[in-house]
């Protein structure tokens, strides 16, 4: 009897062995070429991990902010380059409620949401549906019915694409299969234009193309108010150096902006960096983009023995304003069977 426990013991630890590796073996990386552009990738999270860029003299560098193995992505807490959902940023209360119904939801940040909740589309494996190397690849994901809190089950999928030289595209779409949901998808990448290991972003210059901010109260929850950014630290309307007023009354930036509407196109910002040369232009479909600094970047480790400290990245994250399922005034997330959630996101890379 105690051979055959024996066997059966051993027989159980090597399907377990095996079941791990073949999950192990869904996580894998990625890359597109084209033009000026390298970029890395990977499907636990739908995550860009790397993008290389050329400076003013044609040297490449990498300007993203990020690990060298998935354990690291796997217990990141800062969003590194990652797809959030299923709502982006705050739902304040961790609830909300929509058609009569309230929907409590797990709080992982304080006694709010974040980022879609402990497990959100940041955290999970994608499925790769198609992936040409010299142009594009799409990731899709099936989240399913009270995943995180959220009604209903909702597909989703994020396609990367390099377009010509130097533009790399991202298109985010989710389609509600039975019920009607909140839908708020963000890319998180940080970006440092001198190079992910070249210190802090405080001497880069953005310009925002936001009026107004929607501001919060001390737990970054919107208080449903929507003010002019004149004569205040978050007006960058025109050129401004990141760190111009960033002192020890001021330590950062993580907050939405309203953006404003030209010709039924959204140019978001343009930030540089007056070392490298380089510069990045941002457009998009969505309302609003969360400015984030990096201000709670400490010591972090990162991919070639890089230590990120305070203000060595920073996330422009296109998106529908936030807690926006908790203020009537905002524009809805919500999106219905039959109906479909766009993100589109353009950048452009140049450098003189």
């Amino acid at each position: 009897m105690s051979k055959i426990l024996l066997i059966c013991s051993i027989l159980l630890g090597l399907l377990l062995i095996s079941q791990a590796s073949s999950a192990d073996e869904k996580i894998g990386f990625y890359e597109l070429k084209k033009g000026n552009l390298h970029l890395k990738l990977t499907n636990y999270g739908a995550t860009i991990i790397s993008l290389m860029v050329p400076d003013k003299h044609g040297n490449a560098a990498d300007i993203v902010l990020g690990y060298d193995d998935i354990e690291s992505y796997k217990n990141d807490k800062v969003y590194f380059g990652s797809l959030v959902g299923r709502v982006a940023n705050r739902i304040g209360g961790a609830q909300f409620t929509l058609d009569g119904k309230t929907y409590k939801l797990p709080a992982n940040d304080g006694k709010n949401t974040l980022h879609g909740g402990p497990k959100g589309f940041s955290d999970v494996i994608w499925t790769v549906k198609t992936h040409k190397e010299d142009s594009y690849i799409t990731f899709t994901y099936d989240s399913a019915e009270n995943e995180e809190g959220f009604p209903g089950k909702l597909s989703v999928s994020v396609t990367y694409k390099i377009i010509g030289e130097n533009k790399l595209g991202v298109k985010m779409v989710a389609k509600p299969i039975d019920k009607a949901t909140p839908v708020n998808l963000a890319q998180h990448t940080y970006w440092n234009l001198g190079g992910h290991n070249s210190g802090d972003i405080l001497s880069h210059t953005i310009q925002i193309h936001g009026s107004s901010i929607t501001p919060t109260d001390k737990e970054l929850i919107p208080t449903g108010e929507i003010k002019s950014v004149k004569g205040t630290p978050y007006d960058f309307l025109k050129p401004k150096a990141i760190g111009a007023q960033i002192n020890e009354n001021f330590e950062g930036y993580d907050i939405n902006y309203v953006l404003d509407e030209v010709k039924n196109k959204r140019k978001v910002a343009t930030l540089e960096d007056p070392k490298s040369g380089r510069k990045m232009e941002l457009w998009s479909n969505q309302p609003g983009v969360q400015f984030y600094s990096g201000t709670m970047l400490k010591d972090s480790k990162g991919k070639g023995g890089a230590i990120y400290k305070q203000y060595a990245g920073l996330a422009l994250e296109t998106q529908g304003f936030p807690d926006s399922v908790n203020h009537d005034n905002f524009p809805s997330q919500v999106v219905r069977p039959g109906e479909k959630y766009k993100h589109l996101m353009i950048y452009r890379f140049t450098a003189s």
